[in-house]
Formats: C-alpha cells, structure tokens, sequence
C-alpha cells in the first residue's frame, strides 16, 4: 500500500501524519513556531524538515522516497498562487508529488464529506467552500489579526481591549475584565496594556490571553459578553458570505483551538447562524484536521490529480 504523509500547518500547532493504507504510522505534532508561508522557498523548507522527522519516527525509518503523495494543508496560502509555488517549492525540495491547499480545505474532507463548507476560529478565522456550478474553491476571511480574522482569538482579545479602551474615554464603571486583561498581560493599567499590545511581542500573541476573556464572561462582564456575542456574529458572516457566493453543501465543518474549547462562542455561532443561514447545520470537527490532508494525498494517489487550490473567486 501505498504512503502518504498529511500536513495542517495552523497558526498554532503543526501535525504531520505518516499513513499506509488506512494505518497511521505517525502523528508529529509540534508547535508552528517560525512559520510563515511567504516566502515560499523557506516555506518549503520549514514543512520539509517536520516531514522528515515524521518519516525518520517510523518503524522501520522511511525517507521521503517512500512517499507517494504529500498534501499541505498550510495557514496563510490563500491564493491559487501561493498554494501552486509552495507545492512546486517542495516537489523540488523532496522529489515527491505534492498539493497545497489552506489549512481550511482540510476540514470538510477530515469530516468524511465530500461538499460542505470549512470554518476555523482558532489563532485567525476564515471559511472556505466549493462553488455549485463551477466547482472553484471560495474562501472568506483570513485577512489577518490585525486588519480582520473577526470571532478568532486574537480578534476577541482586541476588541475586548478596544471596549475597555472605549469605557475608559467616557468614564464607564469598571468592568470585571478589566483587571483580569490587565494581569494576563502583565499590565498595571490601560495605558500600559495598550503599549505593550501595540508595541511588546507583536499581535501573534494575542491569542493565549482569549481565555480570559471567556473567564470574565462567566464572572459577568458585559463587555465580554458582548465581544463574544459579536465574534460568534462574525463567524456567521462568513458562512453567510459564502452561502450567497453559491458555496455548495449545507454542513458548516468547524474547527479551531478557541471555538472548539470555549461553549459560548459555539453558542454565539450557532445562534448567529440561524439568523445569517438558516439552511446551514454546524458540525464540531471530531477528528484531527490532518486526517483532512491524509484524505486528500490518497485521492491524489487514486485518482492522479491533485487536490483543487483556493480561490478569492467572487462568483455567485
């Protein structure tokens, strides 16, 4: 049977599983420290020393001549371009058949479907789907934490600074998250908390303070009621965007560290969801978003065609 090695490179974490047939003979998981998909070249680089380490934890030790297909499910590729010159970097790099896709596209094939749509709320957010007629990889979000990335971590944790920001120009009392934002990131106080946000370790980091907020929420702050609320809103707009850009499947895949542990986004999303489309049913990723591309590469072994790369294709 042939080997086949999957890859999600997420904001966070990377996994990479090594499988024969349908037996998993590797999971690394390590975190996604130095990541970034541009430049490709050292991209490519990056995945191919994880993936080598995978091989070498087999039993007996495989080298990447043993791989038929390598499928790269990578955060931050959003564009056909992208995904295309990362893919040729490794196939270059390894010798081995390769597809990139966003780390997104691993979601609906990691949940046994064959349509639907894929949604991460973790360290960033995006959604991505498939078009009806066309069959054209749609993608909506994903534009970072600074600009967008809306309901992610990090996106929760600026906007419940901003809100505290806001009640502090106008004199509002305090409320219960202040002082516990102001701990987690070692502030004495506001001002001090928007220096080192703005300046102290880049909003990359934002992301680990996300718990927090959810710990205000449960002490009644209505501040972090209200960002959640909001976050669970936005995650919605994106399904709702793809729906009406003629996204195929009525299943919405989710995943994500902040999504997935905390029960008042989920509840945020669903019932925003019911309002921005109704038709749409929400599914908790209950497998590893790896399987995804584990699922993808032995397709791409059966079939010899590679798996479709994302697109910002804005047809409808």
């Amino acid at each position: 049977m042939s080997v086949v090695v999957g890859v999600d490179v997420g904001g966070t974490k990377t996994h990479v599983r090594v499988a024969r047939g349908e037996e998993r003979l590797v999971d690394l998981v390590v975190p996604s420290t130095g990541w970034s998909a541009q430049p490709s070249g050292a991209a490519a680089r990056w995945i191919a020393e994880r993936v080598r380490a995978a091989l070498g934890r087999c039993r007996p030790s495989l080298t990447v001549a043993d791989v038929a297909h390598l499928t790269v499910g990578a955060h931050g590729c959003e564009t056909p371009r992208q995904c295309v010159t990362l893919a040729e970097e490794l196939r270059l790099l390894l010798d081995v058949s390769c597809t990139v896709v966003n780390d997104a596209q691993l979601l609906v094939p990691a949940a046994g479907l064959d349509e639907g749509i894929g949604l991460v709320a973790g360290t960033g957010s995006i959604a991505v789907g498939r078009h009806r007629e066309t069959g054209a990889y749609l993608s909506a979000g994903g534009w970072g934490w600074v600009l967008g990335d809306d309901g992610s971590a990090s996106a929760l944790v600026r906007e419940a600074a901003r809100a505290l920001f806001v009640r502090a120009d106008v004199g509002a009392t305090r409320d219960p998250l202040e002082p516990r934002l102001l701990a987690s990131f070692g502030a004495e106080n506001l001002v001090e908390l928007a220096s080192i946000m703005s300046w102290r370790g880049g909003v990359e980091t934002w992301g680990q303070h996300a718990p927090v907020v959810f710990r205000a929420l449960d002490a009644g702050s209505q501040v972090s009621r209200a960002v959640v609320t909001a976050g669970g809103g936005a995650l919605a707009e994106l399904v709702g965007n793809l729906v009406y850009r003629g996204a195929v499947g009525t299943t919405v895949v989710v995943a994500g560290g902040v999504v997935t542990q905390q029960q008042a986004l989920r509840n945020a999303l669903a019932d925003a969801l019911e309002r921005r489309a109704p038709q749409t049913t929400l599914r908790m990723l209950d497998e590893d978003p790896v399987e995804g591309a584990v699922f993808l590469a032995r397709r791409s072994v059966a079939t010899g065609r590679a798996a479709l790369a994302p697109t910002r294709s804005n047809a409808s």
